[in-house]
Formats: structure tokens, sequence, C-alpha cells
């Protein structure tokens, strides 16, 4: 007999996500992955641009090859590694100074994502410090677009550490700043 668990609310999902660094060796299921990038494609875009590509990994050769852009020892168990890339010929770019909306939108598709694999009972991680260069180059990315971050996907093997916040007092400003 099964039993009916009701969904979590949205604030008990952001409370749950924090950033996995021991991931178990379960695959993950590629319907429970078009979930997760199902919702990454309805974040929103500066002008609905969607200059994203997503680029899944979960051939063992191919993730072998991606750990050298990122050498650390958790990072190598995940079994799937998600490339959040940005498209700069796609993005909308502000008239008054240029600035190029690409790596928001990308950062609010990676936050959907990561919060829908939490919901799912997955574990993610943004990881932006790695080889960017070597990336792209392996997965064969035209110029024009950017691999933003890695996100290493999985079960989580571990608890969830305690969470360290500024209190609101420090980072909420109220019709000016203050400090």
């Amino acid at each position: 007999m099964k039993i009916f668990t009701p969904p979590m609310e949205l604030s008990d999902i952001i409370r749950n996500r924090y950033s996995v660094r021991d991931f178990k060796s379960t695959p993950v299921e590629k319907n429970t992955i078009l979930q997760i990038m199902e919702t990454a494609r309805m974040a929103p875009s500066a002008v609905n641009f969607q200059p994203w590509h997503f680029i899944v990994v979960r051939k063992p050769d191919l993730l072998s090859k991606l750990h050298a852009c990122y050498d650390r020892s958790w990072f190598k168990k995940a079994p799937v590694i998600i490339i959040a890339c940005a498209d700069h010929s796609q993005s909308w770019k502000r008239a008054a100074d240029g600035k190029d909306s690409a790596d928001i939108d990308i950062a609010i598709a990676i936050d959907h994502l990561t919060l829908k694999a939490t919901e799912l009972g997955l574990g993610t991680c943004w990881v932006c410090n790695f080889d960017v260069y070597s990336c792209a180059e392996l997965v064969k990315l035209p110029h024009y677009i950017e691999p933003i971050a890695l996100i290493p996907l999985g079960y989580a093997n571990n608890k969830e550490p305690e969470k360290k916040r500024k209190p609101l007092e420090e980072i909420v400003h109220f019709d000016g700043f203050t400090k």
C-alpha cells in the first residue's frame, strides 16, 4: 500500500537545499533528470531570450574527462554533472552600459534546477571554480557559449550541514542603504 506524502512547500525546499559534496553511486534516472531540466527551462530570463544550454553528462568516460576540469575527490563521486552554459549570442544586453544578462539568466535557471532536485530528493552543488577552457573544449562549445557552472547531481550520502546565514537586519534595507 502506497502512503501519500504531500509535496514539500517551497519554503521547505529552500531550507532543505544545501551544497552536497558527498554522493552515493546510485544512478539518477533519465526521467528524473528531465523533470529537473524542465523546471530549469521554465525559469524567467531578460526579455524571455532564454540564453542557456545544459549539457547533461552521464557517460563514465566523459565524466572522467570532465573531472580533470575540477579535480576534487568528492566531485568525482557524482553520477551526473550538468554543465550550465550561457549563450552570449542570444542574451539581452542593457542599452545604457552593455551589461550582458546571460550570467543572471543562467543563475536563475540553475537555482530552479537545484530546488527541483532538492524536491525530488537529490543533491547538487554549484561549482564555478573550474577550468572553463578545458570544459568548453571537451564538449565542443562554440566561442559564444560559455560554461558558467558545473552542477554535480546525485543522491546525497551525508546529512545537511548547519547553515550559517546573516541575520535579516544585516542584509535588508528599507528606503535606502543604511549601515
